[in-house]
């Protein structure tokens, strides 16, 4: 598996490009992605989103209509690709699949898993590949997504806080802004951010 990966926009949101057996994942193009994903790509099957935060999915119609792909989306974020919710004039989209929680789907042969980590949005999830976690804007290297947008709630939060801690195993995480880490590293920090949100900070 190969990741190409391209900071995007004035919030440097991480575009992701995973080429699995010759075909090419787009994972979360965001604000002027178009241009550097279409140099990148060579057999691009689908558009993923971990949610549906604008910075995340703003370049989703154009990729479509350039390379006629599927968008994958989480079904509780998936609102938020039609309506614009945060008025920023995010060009709208539709989701082709409509993404069940914790759901395993297959992409021309490659398995794909959306876990469900909700709080940051409704549907936020955690897109696992192989040994690999893109985790939108759930974890980050030392940190979590915030909880206090409109649509976030810090009761979900908290409950996907606790449902990570208690995974097995480690993956490598490529997260929506910054750089990369890993679980095993992540889940020191998990306690801390489960007092956080308790105290409401």
């Amino acid at each position: 598996m190969q990741v190409k990966v391209q900071p995007m926009g004035p919030y440097q949101t991480n575009c992701y490009i995973v080429t699995i057996d010759g075909k090419d994942l787009i994972i979360d193009p965001g604000v002027g992605a178009t241009s550097w994903v279409l140099k990148n790509v060579k057999n691009p099957v689908a558009i993923l989103n971990t949610h549906g935060h604008f910075d995340h999915v703003w370049s989703n119609k154009e990729l479509k209509e350039k390379l006629n792909l599927p968008i994958y989306i989480p079904k509780d974020d998936a609102f938020m690709l039609e309506n614009d919710p945060f008025s920023q004039g995010t060009p709208s989209s539709k989701a082709d699949k409509v993404v069940q929680r914790d759901e395993v789907i297959d992409i021309e042969g490659i398995k794909v898993k959306f876990w469900y980590f909700a709080g940051h949005t409704p549907g936020c999830s955690v897109i696992e590949i192989g040994d690999s976690w893109f985790s939108g804007d759930f974890l980050f290297d030392g940190s979590i997504g915030r909880w206090d947008f409109p649509y976030s709630d810090s009761n979900e939060m908290m409950k996907s806080l606790k449902k990570v801690a208690n995974f097995k195993g480690n993956f490598k995480i490529y997260p929506g802004h910054g750089g990369s880490t890993t679980l095993s590293r992540e889940m020191k920090y998990i306690p801390y951010w489960i007092e956080q949100v308790k105290r409401g900070f």
